[in-house]
């Protein structure tokens, strides 16, 4: 009897196998690897949400010139359209994808004047989290391009006078991909403050 109590005792104190040792180092280290590139996707993505917010800021930027343009007395109505669209007087607002500038003479950004402007950077808060200190960052937006398109809006194939749609696209490029990403705003501007 002290034998068949002994045998199993041996079996109860045996431990683990070295495949068993394996197959789990094997499962902790897939789930590490996968735990790690979780990780590095975080990161990157919290790299290109700056560039995400900058390219939201500067569409919005664009969409405010078109109502600073209309509240201006030196700018008509009839110019707050794309240039080359063939009506008199021509609009202001360049077409296609265009480099992000300061505003020109006419004070209103993404105008046909800007081209001889510097171009534009933006002011970062530094380490501190605060702008307006001697620690900010400047940030060139040479990585960014925005168009502007005005088109008129038409309603049951009538042209409204009154009306016009806006398009405000911004693309620009991150170091996680080869192809440019684009914020797209859209809305509406009619000629009545």
């Amino acid at each position: 009897m002290h034998n068949t109590l002994g045998s199993q005792l041996d079996r109860r104190q045996q431990g683990f196998t070295l495949i068993e040792v394996l197959v789990s180092m094997v499962v902790l280290t897939i789930g590490l690897v996968s735990l790690l590139g979780v990780f590095v996707m975080a990161m990157a993505k919290t790299q290109s949400t700056q560039q995400d917010m900058i390219a939201k800021q500067v569409a919005q930027e664009a969409y405010e010139a078109l109502f600073t343009a209309r509240e201006t007395s030196n700018v008509s109505w009839a110019q707050i359209q794309n240039v080359g669209t063939g009506n008199v007087p021509d609009g202001i607002f360049t077409t296609g994808m265009q480099s992000i500038r300061q505003a020109g003479n006419d004070g209103i950004i993404g105008t046909a004047d800007d081209s001889g402007a510097s171009p534009q950077s933006m002011t970062l808060p530094g380490p501190d989290g605060i702008v307006g200190t001697s620690d900010d960052i400047i940030m060139p937006l040479t990585n960014f391009r925005r168009s502007i398109t005005i088109t008129p809006v038409v309603n049951g194939g009538v042209i409204s006078a009154d009306l016009r749609n806006v398009t405000i696209a911004v693309q620009y490029y991150t170091t996680q991909s080869k192809y440019p990403k684009t914020y797209t705003l859209s809305g509406f501007i009619s000629q009545y403050r």
